[in-house]
């Protein structure tokens, strides 16, 4: 007994944001001194390193529940169920509801309720809650819903993720050009036939990799005060992913029983394509096997890092056929992997 995906739908939000937005801003280290390359080195460092050309922004009147409830609908209509069968609505983001201009962080009520309230439904047995997990956060509600859906507790389940990262950049640390906002979401149900998740792992690392990504204070230490902002040790996330998420992968593969020449697709968290592309070469390494050729779908040049956002949404562009030279197709089975704060790993096995 597992569940399958019978819906999706993302958000990718209209105002697109190139590496040229960023050239008239005061980049300083954390020291508080002024970077010494000028910002036009900087961000073509920056679409070296990460592939990130351009990125995309909510509207200024748009929360991160905004983006959620759209991406929502979209995958609710696709599956075409009545939102009133749904059992759970597990919502998953790292920053609340975040207003433009603002610098406080909204989550009462759960943006999870806030969703099942702009979408009308009525039965109160449908149970709305948030998961904090970051970047790994929307596969990890994919396997919350998995395990209700097994254990018979629930039939139906809808999963979000959506962030708004703008909201919460320091614009003093060149780290801000990487993140960015959108959602994707998805409808699982009880699968009667060979589809579904197939297998699941998920891990935390907590000893001496907590403060990898974290809250802290502006570079710019005269201007900004106690305000703290997303913050990243980018060397240690590289060297924790490439060892550690390669490693998860495999153990997630080996369990669902498929051999790595069975895989289709690897769909990972859009976090960095240097490192995404160094952790599944690592991965067939562990295999003894080369990269097979388009195996690994990848979106990150034109949306940046939307955290929770990027898998949901790339998922929908993939099965909408958005993406002229990656497909799904029935039986294909696809290996789902993220790491992010806390540092969390996670990852399911799927065959469609």
């Amino acid at each position: 007994m597992t569940s399958k995906i019978i819906g999706v739908g993302n958000y990718i939000p209209s105002q697109t944001i190139t590496n040229l937005f960023f050239d008239q801003h005061h980049f300083m280290d954390e020291s508080g001194e002024t970077l010494k390359q000028n910002n036009a080195t900087i961000a073509e460092k920056l679409k070296e390193i990460t592939g990130i050309e351009e990125r995309r922004y909510a509207d200024k009147e748009q929360v991160t529940s905004d983006l959620g409830l759209i991406a929502a609908q979209a995958a609710i209509e696709n599956s075409g169920i009545d939102p009133e069968t749904l059992d759970y609505i597990i919502f998953a983001h790292n920053f609340g509801d975040v207003r433009f201009g603002t610098i406080q962080s909204d989550t009462v009520p759960s943006l999870a309720s806030r969703v099942k309230h702009l979408l009308k439904i009525k039965n109160n047995f449908c149970v709305a809650y948030d998961v904090l997990f970051g970047c790994p956060g929307w596969i990890e509600g994919m396997i919350q819903a998995n395990a209700f859906i097994k254990s018979g507790i629930a039939k139906r389940c809808l999963v979000i993720g959506a962030e708004t990262l703008s909201r919460v950049v320091d614009i003093h640390d060149r780290d801000s050009m990487i993140y960015a906002d959108g959602a994707g979401a998805a409808v699982l149900e009880l699968s009667n036939d060979d589809s579904g998740i197939k297998s699941h792992l998920s891990a935390s690392f907590t000893l001496k990799e907590k403060e990898y990504l974290y809250f802290g204070k502006s570079y710019n230490n005269e201007n900004c005060g106690n305000i703290r902002y997303i913050k990243m040790n980018g060397r240690k996330i590289y060297e924790f992913a490439l060892l550690n998420v390669p490693e998860a992968m495999k153990e997630c593969l080996d369990k669902s029983g498929y051999a790595i020449d069975q895989l289709n697709k690897i769909i990972i968290h859009q976090a960095n394509e240097k490192m995404d592309e160094a952790i599944v070469k690592r991965f067939y390494q562990l295999y003894g096997q080369p990269v097979p050729e388009d195996i690994m779908p990848m979106v990150i040049s034109k949306l940046g890092n939307s955290s929770v956002a990027t898998i949901p949404s790339l998922l929908t562009m993939l099965l909408n056929k958005e993406l002229p030279e990656h497909f799904l197709h029935k039986n294909d089975v696809v290996l789902f992997a993220s790491v992010g704060a806390g540092m969390n790993i996670n990852a399911f096995v799927y065959k469609f």
